[in-house]
């Protein structure tokens, strides 16, 4: 399921990405919606590559992923900005999926 679930976090940060580059309302939304599509697919990809060795730090860069984006995301549609505190807990998340993974990749040797 973790599979699945990067998969379709690829598919949709390439349409926010798109969206950002030819849709968006305003630079500052073209470019909330790039960055959020950036990370987005960078993690779905990371997520699919760790699964095998950290299921965990998969997860962890999968769900912190979706709230660092779905927040730009939602910023860039007209919600709230107040949106944009919430960003930095998707980023925490992503660092601890990453260090979860490395801690993983390190006791493996």
């Amino acid at each position: 399921m973790i599979a699945v679930f990067a998969a379709l976090s690829a598919a949709l940060a390439i349409a926010a990405g798109a969206f950002g580059a030819h849709g968006a309302s305003s630079p500052q939304a073209g470019e909330w919606l790039r960055t959020g599509g950036l990370y987005q697919l960078i993690h779905a990809v990371a997520a699919l590559a760790v699964i095998g060795v950290a299921r965990g730090a998969a997860i962890l860069l999968l769900i912190g992923a979706a709230i660092f984006a779905v927040s730009l995301y939602a910023m860039a549609l007209g919600c709230p900005r107040w949106l944009g505190a919430v960003t930095p807990i998707g980023g925490a998340m992503m660092i601890g999926g990453w260090l979860w993974a490395a801690l993983a990749y390190w006791q493996r040797g």
